[in-house]
C-alpha cells in the first residue's frame, strides 16, 4: 500500500513539473517601445536593449535576451522606436527576460 501511495505522488509531481516547463515555454507578442535602458530610461549603468509596455497605465519593462541585445542595440541606442517583440519570457530576480525570437519595427 505503501509503494502504490510513492508511485501515485511520484507521477503527480512530475504531471505537475511537466505542467510548469511547458506554461514558461509559452511565446507572447510584447508591442511597445524598443529602446536603450541607460541611455534613455535612465536604469542602467550599461546599455541593455528593452521594451518598454504600457498596459493599464502602468509600464513594465522586458529586457532582451544577450543575443537580441547584440543583435538589435545600435537600431535603438539614441533613438527609441515602437514596435514588437515575440518570444519566451523568464523572471531573473526583480527583471524580465524576453528570449526573442522575433522582433519587428513599425
Amino acid at each position: 500500500m505503501l509503494r502504490i501511495s510513492l508511485l501515485t505522488l511520484s507521477c503527480v509531481l512530475v504531471v505537475g513539473l511537466a505542467t510548469a516547463l511547458a506554461e514558461e515555454k509559452k511565446e507572447v507578442t510584447l508591442k511597445g517601445t524598443i529602446t536603450c535602458a541607460k541611455c534613455d530610461l535612465k536604469k542602467e549603468a550599461k546599455c541593455a536593449t528593452v521594451i518598454k509596455v504600457t498596459k493599464d497605465g502602468k509600464d513594465t519593462i522586458y529586457y532582451l535576451d544577450t543575443a537580441a541585445h547584440k543583435k538589435y542595440h545600435n537600431d535603438v541606442c539614441q533613438e527609441a522606436k515602437e514596435g514588437s517583440v515575440t518570444g519566451t519570457v523568464k523572471k531573473d530576480g526583480e527583471k524580465m527576460i524576453v528570449t526573442v525570437s522575433k522582433l519587428e519595427y513599425k
